[in-house]
């Protein structure tokens, strides 16, 4: 049977894209708009464009922060995208009276000016640092992922972080623990490997 997939939409990101590069994947997609809608699905998705702390405003609004909040607890199968992945850390320099869901500890930060445009906008290559990741079966080592960012996570946790990218500095572009995992890059917009990525993911459900 094919996995279905919550896809959470709070009014960000595009769904559209990242719905259609799931299906392509073989899953079945089912958009989440209330807390009570997580309960017919195998596993969540976390899209995200825009702010930090209107990001959180939308959830919390539409009852969905503390279900995901729970999803997470429970250690359910998770994928944060870009700012899905920001949300998983305890604040944001972008918002920093607005807490996220505190899963992993850490902060956003924003990139340093180092002559390099903000935003990171583009393809760029990943570093594995947890090589063994099942989301990074079949993918060659150097593989290149489009992002779309200004803040990155700072994980206080070096151990959780599967892959990093360099911008200027070295982040971390990829976490993953237990059943648990984001990117900062899209891999809706990553062309053959990111549809490799949501594949791997699906497959792990």
């Amino acid at each position: 049977m094919n996995p279905t997939v919550g896809l959470i939409d709070y009014g960000s990101g595009n769904l559209r894209s990242v719905s259609k590069a799931l299906e392509n994947q073989g899953a079945t997609v089912q958009l989440v708009q209330t807390g009570d809608a997580l309960l017919g699905v195998d596993a969540v998705l976390l899209p995200g464009v825009g702010a930090f702390g209107d990001s959180v405003s939308g959830l919390e609004e539409r009852g969905l922060f503390a279900p995901i909040a729970d999803w997470l607890a429970a250690d359910k199968p998770f994928l944060g995208i870009c700012l899905g992945y920001q949300l998983l850390f305890e604040s944001s320099e972008e918002t920093p009276d607005r807490p996220g869901f505190g899963f992993f500890k850490g902060r956003v930060r924003r990139f340093e000016e180092r002559g390099l445009k903000i935003p990171h906008m583009g393809w760029n290559t990943l570093t594995f640092t947890q090589p063994d990741n099942p989301l990074w079966k079949n993918l060659p080592d150097d593989a290149a992922v489009y992002f779309v960012h200004s803040y990155f996570p700072d994980p206080a946790d070096p151990t959780i972080v599967a892959a990093t990218c360099d911008y200027g500095e070295t982040f971390a572009a990829s976490v993953s623990r237990g059943r648990v995992s984001a990117t900062q890059f899209h891999p809706e917009k990553s062309q053959t490997n990111g549809l490799t990525i949501l594949g791997n993911f699906l497959n792990s459900i």
